[in-house]
């Protein structure tokens, strides 16, 4: 969430930056008349309290004197009445106003790129190469599903389109994907958890999901305003709402495996076919909640952790800095990696790390007491490292063999019991 005493102190700079996510800045002006009827009612209210507080030692002083205090008691019945309708009036302001709050984005960080799409992204690295094929690599779903390790055909009839079955070596390959990844991540010094799959609907207002994006949400048919969680980000970011941290106990630094559920609203037409993307998929996150000085140098050791994996792995992969018209809604810089796809001879994101600023700690009230001894926002990062379902996708065709056969990459085969290859 946007800090309103920014928006009003710095209107002009928000609003050139907000036009820069192609986003129409108008509701800012709603914003701030908001604001001025919020500050006048809250003053009409302090100042009739002041007058009802000056008029109740009038009326202590009449009825000790034992005279008519008749008048100064209508007067505070009436201000009374005056302050009880203006209380009604505030309410409804402060909800508009931070309704209108609630979905205007970050605002993009200097070095951004300027951008409207995907088409304006820069790329800023780029490692390995992609392999030169002696026969034409066929497509993972294809593979896996010769294999007869992956079913979409069986999870469609059990629950639906974009799900997926795992069987088997592919099987055994996710999981052992989820405890490597799990394993490099604590290497790097995060912390492993394991959260809840479900967050309510505070948590989901923190970490920026509600109420933008509800309608990329499973929600659940219950009493509680219950959502299985889109990523384990939300979770993780949840652990410190409403807590004031000491400076010298920063950062924290969280690694969760979670499946992730969404509705992918919007992307019929888009891989409909294999793992790419689906209802429900595995990811191992990285969060970090961190003093403001140190988020910028958290941010690049999450973007190198995420490309250690890859490079592991030994699979050729782009970072690409998103520019202003394609970050995600809580982000104020986002680097993607992108994960070599031979059957489809192009990049796919695999990774997303945004540093988020203090967009979410404003959302969720993640506060810090620094040296000096004053109470301010904190930050917070996320990022994938990785999808574990998408990693599955590179190795299946970056490692797929001519019979049909999948090689497992060397840094696996611990993690595989030993086993170098899956076969039918």
């Amino acid at each position: 969430m946007l800090d309103i005493k920014k928006i009003e102190s710095d209107f002009e700079s928000v609003q050139a930056a907000l036009s820069k996510r192609n986003m129409d800045t108008s509701v800012l002006n709603q914003i701030v008349d908001l604001n001025k009827k919020r500050k006048a009612l809250t003053l009409a209210s302090e100042t009739k309290k002041a007058e009802i507080n000056k008029l109740s030692r009038e009326i202590g002083e009449l009825k000790k004197n034992k005279q008519d205090a008749a008048v100064p008691m209508s007067q505070v019945a009436n201000l009374k009445s005056e302050m009880e309708s203006e209380a009604k009036e505030l309410d409804e302001v402060q909800a508009n106003q931070n309704s209108l709050l609630l979905n205007i984005p970050n605002l993009p960080h200097s070095s951004v790129p300027v951008g409207k799409s995907e088409e304006e992204n820069v790329e800023v690295k780029k490692w390995g190469h992609p392999r030169a094929f002696d026969f034409t690599p066929v497509d993972h779903a294809d593979l896996g599903e010769k294999l007869g390790m992956l079913d979409f055909e069986t999870a469609a009839k059990i629950t639906g389109a974009r799900f997926v079955i795992y069987k088997a070596g592919i099987a055994r390959l996710e999981r052992a994907l989820i405890n490597f990844m799990l394993d490099h991540q604590a290497s790097k010094g995060f912390t492993e958890m394991m959260t809840p799959f479900i967050a309510h609907e505070r948590s989901l207002i923190g970490t920026g999901n509600l109420p933008k994006f509800e309608d990329q949400l499973f929600k659940l048919n219950s009493e509680q305003p219950w959502y299985l969680i889109p990523t384990s980000e939300v979770t993780l970011t949840n652990i410190k709402r409403e807590m004031i941290m000491e400076e010298n106990e920063l950062p924290y630094l969280y690694a969760a495996y979670s499946p992730c559920f969404r509705s992918e609203a919007g992307s019929h037409g888009k891989d409909v076919k294999g793992l790419i993307r689906m209802h429900q998929f595995n990811k191992v996150e990285m969060v970090a909640i961190c003093a403001p000085a140190q988020s910028e140098e958290i941010h690049q050791k999450m973007i190198s952790s995420a490309c250690e994996i890859l490079e592991k792995l030994n699979l050729p992969y782009r970072a690409i800095t998103l520019c202003t018209g394609d970050m995600g809604f809580a982000s104020q810089k986002t680097i993607d990696l992108e994960v070599w796809v031979p059957s489809q001879n192009k990049y796919r994101e695999i990774s997303s790390i945004s540093n988020c600023g203090d967009f979410q700690a404003r959302r969720a009230n993640i506060r810090l007491r620094n040296k000096e001894g004053k109470v301010e926002f904190a930050h917070t990062l996320n990022g994938s490292g990785l999808a574990v379902g998408r990693t599955v996708v590179a190795i299946l065709e970056n490692y797929q063999q001519q019979d049909g056969s999948v090689s497992i990459p060397e840094v696996l085969w611990p993690y595989m019991g030993g086993l170098k290859e899956i076969r039918k």
